[in-house]
């Protein structure tokens, strides 16, 4: 018996070392460690024997089984870990190549606009105050003055949700919900995103950015009005840039006002481009606070008075960079995008 286990061993470790899978290692070890396998059978065996001839044979066995066992287990390690190495190789990730496609991205025009209005109000002594792009109808118009035949009102102007909550058209009650919340006195912007149905062309879309200011306080005159549009508008176009003051009629405001500014691309002198006027289009609406507003929010127009105004983000961009098409804003271009 001790022959034929010395044989099985071996026999079995020659086969171990030409094994070449995984596979043939397991087939191995099963057809000689499983439970009807070729040393497990001579073990069985071993019940034939004298009391002498038994432990020198099981101290035999003892010690084929462990030799199997290792030289199985060895050999399992040896080449688990090279098909291991071979998946890792194939899978290896270079992150060295291609280093220099990499494609970082930059602040969109319009937010960069944004941003920048931001920060020269705060620097004004602004405070910046957001609200919901979902509004009320009275927010959005009664608060404001806004007649019930005012056009804006129409479903072909303004997105309603139902009759009493509609998609803002302007940031304007926002300063409405400041104006409740807060009182007076007062010095806010508003900027955020609004909402009217507009065809898309060059210069309009049905979704814009706008960016509001309302100041109340005792005291306010028109001439802290036209002094604030003056610094911002030079602040932050430029010391060059020229303004025009137009009259115009808000249902919020009076007096009210239009103001351009001088061309951006002949700076007044004339060109194709502002036809030949000098100006460029129109940049904001501004206007004294209608005493009626200021009664709506709970503000006492006796004491207080206060100038409001409000611009297009979109079209100071356009201004600020030199577009000639507002849907560019938009069409994610990075042929356009990457000049900022």
């Amino acid at each position: 018996m001790i022959e034929n286990l010395e044989k099985l061993r071996k026999e079995v470790l020659e086969a171990v070392e030409s094994a070449k899978s995984l596979d043939e290692i397991e087939k191995i070890r099963v057809a000689n460690l499983g439970k009807k396998g070729t040393l497990t059978a001579i073990m069985k065996g071993m019940g034939k024997l004298s009391a002498e001839e038994r432990p020198k044979v099981g101290a035999v066995a003892n010690t084929v089984r462990e030799d199997i066992t290792n030289s199985i287990e060895q050999k399992f390690s040896k080449i688990k870990k090279a098909l291991d190495d071979k998946k890792l190789k194939a899978e290896k990730i270079d992150i060295s190549l291609e280093k220099h496609s990499i494609i970082y991205g930059h602040e969109h025009p319009l937010m960069k606009t944004m941003k920048e209005l931001e920060d020269l109000f705060v620097s004004m002594g602004f405070s910046v105050i957001t609200g919901p792009e979902i509004e009320s109808v009275e927010n959005n118009f009664d608060a404001l003055n806004s007649p019930e035949d005012h056009p804006s009102r129409d479903m072909s102007d303004t997105f309603y949700i139902d009759k009493t909550t509609l998609l803002r058209t302007h940031t304007s009650p926002v300063q409405v919900r400041a104006m409740k919340k807060y009182g007076a006195p007062i010095k806010m912007v508003s900027p955020g995103r609004t909402f009217r149905f507009d065809d898309v062309d060059d210069t309009h879309s049905p979704m814009f950015h706008q960016i509001e200011g309302l100041v109340v306080d005792e005291g306010i005159s028109m001439a802290d009005m036209i002094g604030t549009v003056n610094i911002f508008i030079k602040s932050f176009l430029g010391e060059h840039i020229e303004t025009r003051w137009r009259p115009h009629y808000f249902p919020f405001t009076e007096p009210s006002a239009e103001v351009d500014v001088t061309c951006h691309y002949c700076d007044g002198e004339g060109c194709k481009a502002c036809s030949m006027t000098g100006w460029s289009m129109e940049l904001l609406g501004c206007g004294m606070v209608h005493p009626k507003v200021l009664q709506n929010c709970g503000i006492d127009p006796e004491k207080y008075t206060g100038f409001a105004f409000g611009m297009g983000i979109d079209r100071i961009a356009m201004v600020k960079y030199g577009i000639s098409d507002l849907r560019l804003l938009f069409d994610n271009d990075n042929r356009f995008l990457n000049q900022f």
